[in-house]
């Protein structure tokens, strides 16, 4: 594994190596790296997904991401309202919020 400590292991490396290990290898490592899908689309499909299923706490890391990775906050905000009639008002009001919030970090 890299010397510098990842977000994985940053965040859950104490109580799970293995897992932390996992997630730097593999996850980000092979699956995020595969030139199948750009960058941009994993990041699409990913925020799609979590905001879908209503996995918020991993939402912000993600969205934060996307934006890394190419999307406009105009295609989040976009992404958000289409999803709104098929994942549910629900989980598109807190996604907004959420992306709200991952906006106001990224300007301040």
């Amino acid at each position: 594994m890299a010397r510098e400590p990842t977000d994985s292991r940053k965040g859950f490396g104490d109580i799970a190596p293995h897992l932390a290990e996992l997630t730097d290898k593999v996850l980000f490592g092979d699956v995020w790296e595969h030139p199948a899908l750009s960058k941009l689309y994993r990041s699409l499909i990913t925020i799609t997904s979590l905001l879908s299923l209503y996995r918020i706490n991993e939402l912000p890391f993600h969205l934060k991401r996307g934006l890394d990775n190419g999307l406009t906050k105009d295609e989040i905000i976009g992404l958000i309202t289409h999803l709104a009639f098929y994942a549910g008002w629900p989980a598109a009001m807190t996604a907004l919020q959420t992306a709200r919030r991952v906006f106001d970090e990224e300007q301040g």
